[in-house]
């Protein structure tokens, strides 16, 4: 065979289309653009609403056989843990009945109030009930998917609660499912009152603390503040209603070098393990409209002014 016919490079006939240089950058390009497309104008919203959509049977189906594994363990549970479950309850519903009569009193007195000031009576919050699907893919967020989404009414920037407090709020709505970003993503904050003093403050997300907690920023060094104190919402925002609970303080930090004080705190929710909760529709079309300014009088015009 002549040596003119071992050429290393493939004949015509083979090449197609253009290097692979050329389409790595194409498709760079590409992506940037689409990346900075969606930050700005939202254009994949609409597909990433097809995609939760389609993709919704498969989930459903994938999650079968964990559901079936998780009823087959609480199956099997042993009578003595049953046991103690009953107990437990037991101990929980006597207290929460102990609480129950009291806010009954404590709401007939504070309606007695209201009508005795002429204040208007509390407004109302629909809720909805949903269950908790999986978590996000991203692993640098907190975020859960819930199985209610606009399909089931749910509006977008609801405040989402468990049995033990607030656990976070809706920031993406699809059809049939729904994103919620817990407190402890390090982009949500709440506002909240300091039960004992009545403060009201921010509390910012923070997964580095313990895991998952929350920190208390901007509380001066000298503020009166203690290891225990319970924090619920506050309701200056119009989105969480007033009174539930969020956090307690866990830790204090006071340095001398600093005008303000480290402040770390524990969520009341279950951030990690929740799997029933209620969705609260926000407080903001709730909260009456701003009374519009007075017009200014018009200036009356001096005696003898020049016709």
């Amino acid at each position: 065979m002549p040596l003119g016919t071992l050429d290393r490079s493939p004949p015509p006939f083979f090449k197609q289309g253009p290097s692979a240089l050329s389409k790595l950058m194409f498709f760079s390009a590409l992506s940037l653009f689409l990346m900075v497309a969606d930050t700005r104008f939202r254009i994949t919203q609409p597909v990433r609403a097809v995609l939760a959509t389609a993709l919704y049977p498969v989930q459903w189906l994938a999650l079968q056989p964990v559901r079936a594994i998780r009823g087959g363990g609480e199956y099997f549970t042993t009578l003595s843990q049953a046991k103690l479950a009953s107990e437990e309850a037991g101990r929980k519903l006597a207290l929460q009945s102990m609480r129950a009569g009291q806010v009954e009193q404590l709401t007939q007195e504070n309606n007695r109030l209201r009508k005795l000031l002429g204040l208007r009576e509390q407004l109302s919050t629909p809720v909805m009930a949903a269950e908790v699907l999986y978590d996000a893919a991203d692993p640098y967020t907190r975020k859960v998917i819930i199985d209610k989404g606009m399909a089931q009414g749910v509006d977008l920037g609801s405040p989402v609660l468990d049995e033990s407090g607030v656990l976070g709020q809706v920031t993406r709505v699809h059809p049939l499912v729904s994103e919620v970003t817990l407190l402890v993503d390090r982009d949500l904050a709440i506002p909240v009152l300091n039960v004992r003093t009545g403060a009201r403050s921010v509390a910012f997300g923070d997964p580095a603390v313990a895991g998952s907690g929350l920190e208390l920023r901007f509380m001066g060094s000298n503020s009166d503040v203690q290891q225990g104190d319970l924090l619920t919402t506050s309701g200056v925002d119009g989105v969480y209603p007033a009174g539930l609970p969020v956090a307690k303080i866990s830790r204090i930090e006071r340095r001398a070098e600093s005008a303000f004080a480290k402040i770390y705190c524990t969520p009341q929710a279950l951030v990690t393990g929740a799997r029933h909760v209620m969705v609260v529709k926000p407080g903001t079309g709730l909260i009456p409209p701003r009374p519009e300014p007075d017009a200014p009088e018009a200036t009356p015009k001096k005696k003898g002014a020049a016709k």
